[in-house]
């Protein structure tokens, strides 16, 4: 494993040299953000991971540690490590991290991705602040899964340098990255984002940018369409979701996905469409309700079904 922290070293030496991201900074170690922050580490790139606040700091970086270790713990129980090796992985994964308060540290990153809560305001202010820091070739991405790259990217006062970097949640385990352009994004640009997902060990598609992109533009109506017929009466929660498992061989039936993801984060997207675009998409009553409830499925332990930790109930 020490061989292999070394390989990375040396993969990201070559990636700088060859004039490719070498550091990568992460805003934002809430759910998503501190999987970037990990997954960007232990490929190999020097991270700097910043939140607004210690407390937020403190929580993101405990996120990581437990995370890296579960992982290589996995990895010695199933005898793809031995302890030692484990130990040292974890140790060259957290070295690289540095977490930081100070959002000038950003300056000298090669690929900024923020992932801070979907408030556009918030995001105006970080998009300014960092505008200001970085260098012109500096790729300035958000993992936003909801809202426009093109109204943000004049935020960086660098709109040619700004795309999307939509990942899923977990970060560690997900291999799907959406790349979102814009019609100002440098050609450049985007490619050096491509570039690192590839590096990251993911599969990137490339997409214009349009709600919901591909996935949740997908995603989202076809959850909403299962609350409306929960709704309607045509069948129970649970026999909508057994329905989709087994009539469509999906993993997990489409309420329980919705509860899996957050009701508070598919309201938020589908009330955002629906007031961007009227008469086009509907906010679920029982979703508005459950929300307002503080009734978000599987992060408060309830939502149309019970959870216990990341199992149903």
């Amino acid at each position: 494993m020490m061989m292999t922290a070394l390989r990375q070293t040396s993969t990201a030496a070559r990636r700088l040299h060859r004039g490719m991201a070498s550091k990568v900074g992460v805003v934002g170690l809430g759910l998503m953000g501190h999987g970037i922050a990990q997954v960007s580490a232990e490929k190999g790139f020097d991270v700097v991971a910043v939140e607004l606040e210690e407390r937020f700091l403190d929580s993101g970086m405990t996120r990581i540690q437990q995370s890296v270790g579960k992982i290589a713990a996995k990895a010695v129980a199933k005898g793809k490590m031995d302890q030692a090796s484990a130990d040292a992985h974890v140790a060259s994964a957290l070295g690289r991290i540095t977490p930081t308060t100070d959002l000038g540290a950003l300056a000298s990153c090669d690929v900024i991705v923020e992932a801070v809560i979907e408030d556009l305001s918030l995001k105006q202010k970080l998009y300014t602040d960092i505008g200001k820091l970085v260098h012109s070739e500096c790729v300035i991405a958000s993992n936003t899964s909801s809202l426009s790259i093109g109204a943000m990217a004049p935020f960086t006062g660098r709109p040619k340098q700004m795309v999307g970097l939509h990942f899923f949640n977990p970060v560690q385990l997900m291999q799907l990255v959406e790349v979102v352009k814009t019609e100002d994004t440098d050609s450049a640009v985007f490619d050096r984002a491509m570039q690192y997902a590839k590096d990251l060990g993911k599969t990137p598609i490339e997409c214009i940018d349009t709600p919901g992109f591909v996935v949740n533009r997908l995603l989202i109506p076809y959850l909403c369409e299962a609350l409306l017929m929960y709704e309607r009466g045509v069948a129970s929660a649970a026999d909508i979701d057994t329905a989709m498992r087994l009539g469509a061989s999906h993993p997990m039936g489409p309420i329980a996905l919705a509860d899996y993801v957050g009701l508070d984060t598919t309201y938020n997207i589908i009330k955002g469409w629906d007031k961007q675009f009227p008469g086009q998409f509907k906010v679920p009553a029982s979703l508005a309700a459950k929300v307002a409830e503080g009734k978000l499925g599987r992060k408060t332990g309830e939502g149309y079904h019970k959870w216990v930790g990341d199992k149903l109930a």
